[in-house]
């Protein structure tokens, strides 16, 4: 029987600054994105984004909604949310610190990642808020951090959110699934 060592490449941003395509880099790991999200994934990801936004703007809040943007997390770990809110001005580049706030929408190429490594990670990394939208049942689940852990609810009507401290939104949970 034999003992080979598998090889295991470990990536840093460096090298992932210089791919071609999508990719996600885990902990030194290059990770495929899938082809670009299909119809609903995408209405969803623009209503979520206006409704954000307008809830941003109506309560004078000094943050930034933006839409698949890379957070380097350090230099093994970059990753791209559907939707993050950042508190004051947009970075001139990627993003080098936790968001106020980040949305992923479940599909089911992403669904067990957005659940459980991303989930893990944003916790760890102190995103204050990680919504979750699935739109096969069209659930809303908010996981906000308090004492350094998510604690986990499910949703329906109005989603009330606080991406930045002094700032908080609701956003109606019809206006994110809407037509």
């Amino acid at each position: 029987m034999s003992t080979a060592h598998q090889y295991r490449p470990n990536y840093c941003v460096e090298d992932y600054l210089q791919w071609k395509g999508d990719w996600e880099l885990w902990n030194g790991f290059a990770i495929a994105m899938s082809p670009s999200p299909f119809g609903v994934h995408q209405r969803i990801i623009v209503n979520l984004i206006t409704a954000i936004k307008n809830a941003l703007t109506a309560n004078h809040c000094d943050s930034t909604v933006l839409c698949e943007l890379d957070w380097i997390v350090n230099s093994s770990t970059v990753v791209r949310p559907d939707v993050i809110v950042v508190c004051g001005h947009p970075p001139d580049q990627h993003l080098h610190s936790a968001p106020g706030l980040i949305a992923e929408i479940l599909s089911p190429s992403t669904r067990q990642n957005d659940l459980t490594y991303k989930r893990d990670l944003y916790e760890r990394e102190h995103v204050g808020t990680y919504l979750i939208i699935d739109p096969a049942d069209e659930s809303i689940t908010i996981n906000e951090l308090k004492e350094g852990r998510y604690h986990q609810k499910h949703v329906t009507g109005e989603v009330l959110l606080t991406p930045c401290d002094g700032c908080s939104i609701s956003v109606a949970s019809a206006s994110i699934f809407g037509r």
